[in-house]
């Protein structure tokens, strides 16, 4: 299954709990859309969020954020991971 790694960037003073909270929203509705959202990283001090997913495409990661909070990344982009 293909991955994608998305960035967005929050508004200043955003916390860690509303993150988190955000994150659990995704993962509420992910399975109405055959993705399996794998981690998320959070840096308070430029506001970057990083959501890496397993999607069969880069419209149904979309489409979960789109559903469960409407939080839509500034970017996407399919990734491989390599060792």
């Amino acid at each position: 299954m293909p991955r994608f790694l998305d960035m967005h960037t929050v508004p200043a003073g955003t916390t860690a709990q509303a993150v988190a909270e955000a994150h659990a929203k995704d993962l509420a509705v992910q399975t109405k859309y055959g993705v399996r959202f794998l981690k998320y990283w959070y840096d308070p001090v430029t506001g970057k969020i990083f959501c890496l997913s397993e999607a069969p495409n880069r419209e149904a990661h979309l489409a979960v954020h789109r559903e469960a909070h409407g939080g839509m990344p500034d970017d996407i982009f399919q990734v491989e991971e390599h060792d």
